[in-house]
């Protein structure tokens, strides 16, 4: 391995478990498979045919370099790209486990590439919005509304604060809700809520389909004026994607890009290809945002794997950390992309991804806000990011007792445990230094409207008077009628009261 990569080599980054072979004869094997090799000598494999076969240069464990010259590649051609290090390689009986784990793509290669159109600063720009997360919402369930109900809650979810309409991946021109119908529906509504609140609003349309259609969406979309087109990546494929971002270069509009079918490929550690590869490609090729998952809600994805995704797309450049599987990569001219947390989410858990994340991310909600107790439209604080109440209770005086009551719907699925942090901030006398005490109320959500308390001592003596307190709570946002409670004793009892 004293191959010293040159400056136009496309790197990759594999992790290689061989299947009956030395190490250093599977790394051959995958090596050459990738690039101009194969499985047996060639008498057609001549010195100039030899200069540009894959390299490896770089072995650390299972982890390995490959370094491949630029002459095996077409520029500007993704799917050329994942045909060579991405394709044969993983079918072989040379290896047990084959997994790509990151590319550095070489700075004349990023040039045949667009890269995002506009990027965060870009999309922050012609949406007007500064110093917060974006946000998006996907009306549920997914699929199945009909085109007015379909826009009607997106009506809902911009007049509550939400930035962005997001179709599900897996709608787009069924019969129960038409493309072009729902991009009018939707205009107009959109059209009302940007009247009523002062904002910006714009709609992730799925414009996923043969190439040919795909343009003729994305043509529609901008006719209704929406800034902003969505592609299934992986569905589609490079070619699509690509045929897609050279139209919206004219057209002047951003790329959502969606992953469905990623994990297909991606979810496996030891085998396939990794989520930051697939997301770095897109980026090369030139998407404005894109999912990354997120650790707290309900998709596959660990801490680092969403972190480091998420540094990658807003990044310019990042440092090589072999222990994580990343190499180091420049960006250079190629703007950033926004990353978009989606996955089981709610207002709530904000502060936890902002902390994790900061404000360069893009908030994807869709049970979770249209779960609200009080309707899509109630849902402000995904926005605002202030799920607390703050109140100043003065000077306490000595022995003094200050209560406070508070009133609050929470929402959610079954089961769910939901914790209310109460804190209380003081000072003492002579002294600038804040103190604090808190206490934390965990709380269970269930399904029934109503919660039956019982409080009572747990032991008395024969003939002792017994008195337990009976609260009958409603959890429903509606009246209920008729309501009956009944308390039956065990034998031996007399009712005092």
């Amino acid at each position: 391995m004293k191959y010293k990569p040159k400056k136009d080599d496309l790197i990759c980054l594999f992790r290689i478990e061989p299947n009956g072979l030395s190490f250093n004869d599977a790394i051959g094997r995958v090596a050459a498979e990738s690039s101009n090799g194969t499985w047996t000598t060639l008498s057609t494999l001549k010195p100039h045919i030899r200069k540009i076969r894959g390299r490896a240069f770089y072995r650390k464990g299972n982890l390995v370099k490959i370094a491949y010259p630029s002459e095996l590649f077409e520029l500007g051609n993704m799917a050329q790209v994942y045909s060579a290090i991405a394709g044969n390689i993983f079918g072989m009986k040379a290896v047990d486990n084959l997994r790509l784990l990151d590319i550095d793509f070489p700075d004349m290669m990023m040039k045949s590439f667009r890269g995002p159109q506009f990027g965060i600063e870009g999309v922050r720009k012609f949406m007007k919005v500064k110093g917060r997360p974006l946000t998006a919402t996907v009306p549920k369930p997914k699929v199945g509304m009909t085109t007015r109900e379909h826009a009607k809650v997106g009506y809902d979810a911009w007049m509550g604060g939400i930035d962005f309409l997001k179709d599900d991946e897996n709608l787009t021109d069924q019969k129960f809700n038409r493309f072009k119908a729902r991009a009018k529906a939707c205009a107009k509504m959109r059209d009302k809520a940007e009247k009523k609140t002062g904002e910006i609003k714009d709609y992730f349309i799925n414009v996923t389909a043969e190439s040919k259609e795909m343009l003729k969406r994305a043509k529609i979309a901008k006719n209704y004026g929406f800034k902003y087109v969505m592609c299934d990546i992986v569905t589609a494929g490079w070619s699509g994607l690509q045929t897609l971002r050279e139209h919206c270069q004219d057209s002047k509009q951003a790329i959502h890009a969606h992953r469905a079918m990623h994990a297909t490929f991606t979810r496996n550690p030891k085998h396939g290809i990794s989520m930051l590869t697939l997301a770095k490609s897109a980026r090369l090729v030139g998407v404005d945002n894109i999912h990354i998952g997120t650790v707290i809600g309900k998709l596959v994805g660990t801490k680092d794997e969403v972190l480091n995704l998420e540094r990658e797309m807003e990044y310019h450049s990042m440092r090589e950390d072999f222990k994580e599987g990343i190499l180091e990569e420049d960006w250079k001219r190629i703007k950033s992309v926004f990353p978009c947390s989606s996955g089981g989410l709610h207002p709530g858990i904000l502060p936890e991804i902002m902390d994790m994340m900061g404000k360069n991310i893009m908030v994807q909600l869709g049970g979770g806000i249209h779960g609200h107790p009080d309707g899509t439209k109630s849902i402000t604080d995904l926005r605002t990011n202030l799920p607390r109440i703050r109140d100043g209770l003065g000077d306490i005086q000595p022995g003094q007792i200050v209560k406070q009551s508070y009133g609050a719907a929470l929402f959610g699925e079954e089961g769910d445990v939901k914790d209310i942090d109460v804190r209380v901030e003081y000072r003492l006398p002579g002294s600038t230094a804040i103190f604090e005490q808190q206490k934390k109320v965990t709380i269970a959500l269930q399904s029934s409207p109503i919660r039956l308390l019982v409080n009572s001592v747990k032991e008395i003596t024969a003939q002792q008077e017994l008195v337990f307190d009976v609260s009958v709570i409603s959890n429903s946002n509606q009246d209920l009628k008729n309501v009956i409670l009944e308390a039956q004793y065990p034998f031996g009892f007399t009712v005092t009261e």
